[in-house]
């Protein structure tokens, strides 16, 4: 099967349209569509349909384009590994994760990363869908949960736990809870969207602090809302415990009230194992994540001691 007819023919039914495919590669519209055509007879089958919205692929267009997409993710995957046998860490690095941990802990932590490698950029990608790693829609993932793909490299970063969380100053106006039916007393809970995506002990916790029945609430679709929610005084919020030393200014409401531990890993392929880029956002990770347990720690030992000589 000819090369160059695979690369037209993946760009055409990428873009929908010979012209924009024809741009994308520099070639005129005939010539694309001459291509899609001689390519149409060697393989004895009709490849796309013409629709008033462009062209859409047949059955057996289909069956092409996943192996053309598998064959271009392959080829980016040898590229990024021979762009990586260079010693400088340089080029894109796509990360996703999700968009609470993502806007929440990750990108103000990420200066960090670009003062040490100058020339690397990142794609980070925010979204609740988890992307196929192995079909190289990232590079990277941050996930709050146990990758199932067997064929990831894996490494558990931290437990996060979801707790209940308030402003100072909505402390000082409404008073402070002592017990869950003290929630139900006046005060207006902020939690994730029950349909929004989201990890089940999460979910679970929200359910259980629902059940008390506040007099108002608020649902959002992701922690950034929440947060938003809470520091406005807009009320108390079940948020992920991982923002506590980037915002002081959150009281902790019943302590004791948590949800079950959520596991934080970072994955990527066994392909990108030697990875420059890669190998330097996992050193960063880990690094970042040290040093957010070491202040955890010391923060908890203060509290605690507070506590201790308070009457």
């Amino acid at each position: 099967m000819d090369w160059d007819k695979l690369r037209i023919f993946h760009a055409v039914a990428d873009a929908g349209s010979l012209t924009h495919a024809g741009d994308s590669l520099h070639l005129s519209q005939s010539a694309v569509s001459r291509q899609i055509r001689a390519l149409e007879e060697s393989l004895n089958t009709t490849l796309f349909r013409r629709h008033a919205r462009g062209l859409l692929l047949t059955e057996q267009g289909e069956l092409l384009f996943d192996a053309t997409r598998t064959m271009a993710k392959r080829l980016e995957a040898a590229a990024a590994r021979i762009r990586d046998s260079e010693d400088e860490v340089h080029g894109e690095l796509r990360v996703t994760t999700t968009t609470g941990f993502g806007t929440l802990w990750l990108a103000p932590r990420l200066h960090r990363l670009f003062e040490r490698y100058p020339n690397l950029k990142i794609d980070l990608m925010l979204e609740e869908r988890i992307l196929d790693l192995p079909m190289r829609e990232a590079d990277v993932a941050i996930r709050l949960k146990e990758p199932s793909q067997a064929e990831l490299i894996r490494r558990r970063l931290m437990d996060v736990h979801i707790r209940l969380y308030a402003s100072s100053a909505y402390v000082a106006e409404h008073g402070l809870p002592r017990t869950t039916t003290d929630l139900a007393g006046g005060h207006r809970l902020i939690t994730q969207s029950p349909a929004s995506p989201q990890v089940r002990a999460g979910s679970e916790f929200v359910q259980r602090l629902l059940a008390t029945t506040p007099p108002s609430s608020l649902a959002v679709n992701n922690y950034f809302g929440i947060l938003q929610g809470v520091i406005h005084g807009l009320g108390i919020g079940s948020l992920p415990d991982y923002l506590t030393g980037d915002f002081p200014d959150l009281v902790n409401i019943l302590p004791k009230e948590q949800s079950a531990p959520i596991p934080i890993y970072l994955a990527y392929v066994e392909e990108l194992r030697h990875s420059k880029r890669v190998c330097a956002f996992r050193d960063f990770m880990v690094e970042e994540v040290t040093a957010f347990r070491k202040a955890g720690d010391g923060a908890a030992s203060a509290d605690a001691a507070s506590h201790a000589v308070s009457p």
